[in-house]
């Protein structure tokens, strides 16, 4: 078996993905992430193209954050939950600030 890598050129808010998809490429079985989802650490996307397609590269991201949080860190998913929040949002202050100074 060999190992294909796929370049994808498309800008990330055009990048959907299924929930096997998401579980493939976050290297996470689907009851961890159906578990998140339902515990509201991961969200599907509201305005997804269709039903089947909900997840989108944000997503992904924090997943493999959280995923990556709990497996590092050994912490509680609601730990992790809460510190990718806060990463997300130091994120979001970083750029407001760095937009002000500009």
């Amino acid at each position: 078996m060999s190992d294909i890598t796929v370049i994808i050129e498309a800008p990330l808010e055009e990048l959907w993905f299924d929930l096997d998809d998401l579980c493939r490429l976050g290297v996470v079985e689907a009851c961890w992430l159906e578990q998140r989802l339902a515990d509201g650490a991961l969200l599907a996307c509201p305005d997804a193209p269709d039903a089947t397609r909900c997840y989108n590269a944000v997503t992904l991201t924090r997943l493999r954050r959280l995923a990556c949080l709990e497996r590092d860190f050994d912490a509680l998913p609601e730990l992790a939950a809460l510190v990718a929040d806060l990463e997300e949002e130091v994120r979001r202050l970083q750029d407001r600030l760095k937009t002000l100074e500009d």
